[in-house]
C-alpha cells in the first residue's frame, strides 16, 4: 500500500480575514505577541492595520522589522533574542517570503536553543516552536504553508534549507485584499515563483496525487489570472492568483521541488539576488533538462500552457517549454542571467553548491555540478 503524508495549517480564506489575526492569536493562548514584518508594509499601511487588529483583541505586541529580502542569520539570533527579552509567546509574521522565513527562524532558535546554522537540513527540530500566525502578502512564497524556510549564511555565503514539520504554522490567513498594493514587478515575481514550485513539485519524485492535482490547478490559474490582475487588479483575479500561490504551496511543501530552486537558492546566497528574479531565467531551462525523465507530466504542462495538445507528448512538453519562455519575455521579466548577475565566473562554485541542496534530491532527473552549470550557460 502506497501511504502518504499532506502537512497543512489550518487555513483562513478571503477578503477582509486579516481581521481575524486577533482572535486567532487568543485561542493559541497569546498574552504578548511577536509581529514580524518589514519596512514596505510598514509603508502600505498594513502593519499598522494588522497591530489595531491586535490591540482590539486586548493583547500586547513587539514589533521586529529587520529583514533583508533574503533573510540574515544574524538577524534571526537578534530577532530571537527580542522575543526572548520581551516575553512574547506567538508569533505573527506579516509579508512576502522574508518575514515568513524570519519569523520562522525566531520560533526555531527560541524554542530550540543554539544557532538557525544548526537546523540546516531536514528534520532537524527537535522541540515545539511557539505557535505561529503568517499572514502573506503576496501570492507566490508558500512560506505560509510550507515546512520549508530559507535563510542565508551570510559567512558561506549560502541560503540554508530548513526543512521540517515544525516549520508549519498553526494558521494561514490568506486575505487577497493585500495583493491590492503590491506593484507589477512584485505581482509578477511572486507568481512565477508560485508557477516554479507548482511545476517542480508536480513533476518531483516525490509527488503523488495529492500533491500533483493542486500543483495543476496553481498552473492554470496563474496562467489564466496574471495578466488580468496586472492590467486591473481586479478582486477576483487577485484572489485565484492567492489561491494558486495556496495551491502550489500545499504541493512542494509536501512533495518538495527541483533543480531550479536548488540553483536559486545557492545563487541567492552568493550574489543576494531576488528569489522571484531567477525563477524566469531558470524554469524554462530546467524544464527542458528534466524533459527525458518526465516526458509525460511535461506534455500535461505544456497542454496547460499551450490550452492544446499537439501530435505528440514530446511535442507538447517542448512547445509548451517554449512558450513559457515567450511568456516571461512578454511579462517583461529577466530571461537571461547576464540581465540580473554580472559575474559568470562564480557559476562552477554556485552549481556545486546547488549539488548540496536538499531541493535537488527529488529533481526527476539526476543532476551533476557541471549539467547545473550547462544549464547556467545556456541561460546566460
Amino acid at each position: 500500500m502506497d501511504i502518504r503524508k499532506f502537512s497543512l495549517p489550518e487555513i483562513i480564506f478571503g477578503h477582509g480575514s486579516m481581521e481575524y489575526t486577533g482572535s486567532y492569536a487568543l485561542q493559541l493562548g497569546a498574552k504578548k505577541v511577536f509581529v514580524v514584518s518589514d519596512p514596505g508594509l510598514e509603508k502600505s499601511g498594513w502593519v499598522k492595520k494588522l497591530l489595531q487588529i491586535i490591540e482590539a483583541s486586548s493583547l500586547k505586541w513587539v514589533y521586529y522589522s529587520n529583514v533583508s529580502s533574503n533573510p540574515r542569520d544574524h538577524e534571526v539570533h537578534t530577532g530571537a533574542e527580542l522575543y526572548k527579552a520581551e516575553g512574547a509567546d506567538v508569533i505573527i509574521g506579516l509579508g512576502g517570503g522574508s518575514p515568513l522565513d524570519m519569523a520562522k527562524g525566531v520560533a526555531t532558535v527560541v524554542s530550540n536553543g543554539g544557532i538557525i546554522q544548526d537546523y540546516e537540513g531536514a528534520n532537524l527540530i527537535t522541540s515545539p516552536l511557539p505557535p505561529m500566525i503568517f499572514l502573506p502578502s503576496t501570492a507566490g512564497s508558500g512560506s505560509d504553508i510550507s515546512q520549508f524556510a530559507i535563510i542565508t549564511d551570510v559567512a558561506r555565503k549560502v541560503k540554508m534549507s530548513l526543512i521540517s514539520r515544525s516549520l508549519t504554522p498553526n494558521v494561514s490567513i490568506i486575505d487577497p485584499e493585500l495583493l491590492s498594493t503590491v506593484d507589477d514587478d512584485l505581482l509578477i515575481s511572486s507568481a512565477v515563483d508560485a508557477l516554479a514550485h507548482a511545476v517542480e513539485s508536480y513533476v518531483s519524485l516525490i509527488a503523488h496525487t495529492l500533491t500533483e492535482t493542486q500543483a495543476l490547478k496553481a498552473i492554470h490559474l496563474i496562467l489564466d489570472n496574471l495578466r488580468p490582475a496586472l492590467a486591473t487588479r481586479d478582486p477576483q483575479t487577485l484572489e485565484y492568483l492567492s489561491i494558486a500561490a495556496t495551491a502550489a504551496g500545499m504541493s512542494f511543501s509536501n512533495a518538495s521541488l527541483g533543480a531550479c530552486h536548488a540553483i536559486a537558492h545557492s545563487l541567492g546566497g552568493f550574489f543576494d539576488t531576488t528569489h522571484g528574479m531567477v525563477h524566469p531565467v531558470l524554469l524554462p531551462a530546467v524544464m527542458k533538462y528534466n524533459l527525458p525523465a518526465c516526458e509525460a507530466k511535461m506534455a500535461t504542462i505544456g497542454e496547460i500552457v499551450l490550452k492544446k495538445r499537439l501530435s505528440s507528448s514530446r511535442q507538447t512538453a517542448e512547445g509548451g517549454i517554449a512558450r513559457l519562455h515567450e511568456i516571461f519575455e512578454e511579462l517583461g521579466t529577466a530571461t537571461h542571467f547576464r540581465e540580473i548577475v554580472n559575474d559568470r565566473s562564480a557559476f562552477p562554485q554556485i552549481c556545486e553548491m546547488a549539488t548540496k541542496d536538499a531541493c535537488l534530491l527529488t529533481n526527476p532527473r539526476p543532476a551533476t555540478a557541471e549539467e547545473l552549470l550547462a544549464i547556467c550557460e545556456e541561460v546566460w
